[in-house]
């Protein structure tokens, strides 16, 4: 009898346990205020039931100190941690660096134990005071001496990393209040987490690592490739087998990461090309540079979901590139390697087919927030992971009028399931 009580127990907590283990994590840009037009991004156009985690990014440093970057950025932040109003179990963190911050500001902090003391306090006035939960550290890259990073800063952010979960334990004690979140974006590139990371270290004292599995292919090869594949492809030689989301999340797993730890990076854009001769079109087709700019990103080489979605609309062929996942398109002499629905609904069932923690979304301004180009409802990429992942928001209440992802993403999700030319 006793054991059949146990058992029935069991059952009944197995039935309860609630929503998916997995995170997903996604950031938001505070220069996407600046898009025209309807592609305007601000904290309001955030759908607080999407993402377990948000991020914005990104903050500076001056004089080892955490600071705003753009002029209103306090504003932003208001209305930011706002949406955890709409949802108590979001969770929102605020990003240090990025590639444009470049190294010099995080090597000169990491340098001495009073400049790391300096910018770990400074953080956690700075986290508390605005109603954060978490930073993010976006460096790019520690120990790569090509980015200006001196050696010895491997092991010196490992060392940041201890000293600063330590001083959250500690803070967290006297305030009685939950402990704050330390998270990093890490590069997805083998050479550089070599050069770059402790992994083991990185995993004892983060609590997400946010693995930036796109960019694996761009303009600067001078040969067309894929933005984020997920496997390795037939013609790829040399360095180039590791460029890809399987060889990349593993080699973090295999080299002493944590897998519940280690969220796989979903770009919400592609990265476009200048074909050499218009009538080559296949991967590996020599390019001359980066594609046009798009109207409302307006950056070369670079292009956002939604604006993808108009260039397929206007007469794009499309290729399903079957040996890597994802697709690319092509129309007169531009090119582009991007992901759509398909090829993120099989990154994410990969994902959790290999119990990685999660995925990490760059970034939602990119994705069709408003519905308006792409015809697959509101925000369709991010709807789809969190649909494919299993989470589920019952205790949130949106401001915004969201499309349901099993409606108008669905059904594209099933045609593009179902075909692999266009």
């Amino acid at each position: 009898m006793g054991k059949l009580l146990l058992f029935a127990g069991l059952v009944l907590l197995l039935y309860v346990q609630p929503g998916s283990s997995f995170k997903l994590v996604c950031y938001f840009t505070n220069w996407a205020q600046y898009y025209p037009g309807v592609a305007r991004f601000m904290p309001d156009n955030v759908d607080p039931c999407l993402c377990t985690h948000l991020i914005y990014a990104f903050a500076t440093m001056t004089n080892n100190q955490i600071a705003t970057f753009e002029w209103n950025d306090a504003t932003l932040y208001g209305s930011f941690n706002a949406l955890k109003q709409h949802n108590s179990e979001l969770k929102t963190l605020l990003s240090v660096g990025g590639w444009n911050f470049g190294t010099s500001g995080f090597n000169t902090m990491v340098s001495s134990p009073q400049n790391r003391q300096t910018f770990i306090t400074s953080v956690i006035k700075f986290l508390r005071q605005y109603g954060f939960d978490g930073l993010d550290i976006d460096w790019e890259y520690p120990g790569d001496s090509d980015r200006g990073s001196p050696p010895q800063t491997q092991q010196l952010f490992s060392i940041l990393l201890q000293e600063m979960y330590e001083a959250f334990v500690q803070e967290a004690r006297k305030s009685n209040r939950p402990r704050l979140l330390i998270s990093a974006a890490v590069s997805a590139g083998k050479s550089t987490i070599e050069k770059g990371y402790q992994i083991p270290q990185l995993s004892q004292y983060l609590d997400l690592i946010n693995v930036m599995t796109y960019d694996l292919r761009g303009s600067w090869e001078g040969f067309t490739g894929e933005n984020s594949p997920l496997f390795q492809g037939p013609a790829d030689q040399g360095d180039y087998i590791y460029f890809n989301v399987d060889y990349a999340m593993n080699y973090w797993k295999e080299n002493g990461s944590a897998a519940e730890k280690l969220m796989v990076g979903f770009p919400a854009y592609g990265r476009s090309f200048t074909l050499t001769t218009p009538s080559n079109t296949g991967l590996g087709a020599p390019t001359t540079g980066q594609g046009p700019s798009a109207p409302y990103t307006q950056e070369a080489g670079f292009i956002a979901y939604f604006e993808i979605c108009t260039f397929l609309k206007g007469g794009a062929t499309v290729v399903w590139n079957s040996p890597q996942e994802v697709p690319y398109a092509y129309k007169g002499s531009e090119w582009m390697g991007y992901d759509d629905l398909k090829s993120f609904h099989i990154k994410a069932e990969w994902l959790m087919k290999n119990k990685f923690g999660g995925a990490m979304v760059w970034a939602l301004p990119l994705d069709d927030f408003n519905g308006t180009f792409c015809g697959e409802g509101k925000y369709p990429l991010v709807n789809l992971l969190k649909s494919t992942l299993g989470i589920s928001s019952p205790n949130c209440k949106s401001p915004v009028n969201k499309a349901s992802p099993d409606t108008a993403a669905g059904s594209m999700l099933a045609k593009q399931m179902a075909s692999t030319t266009a």
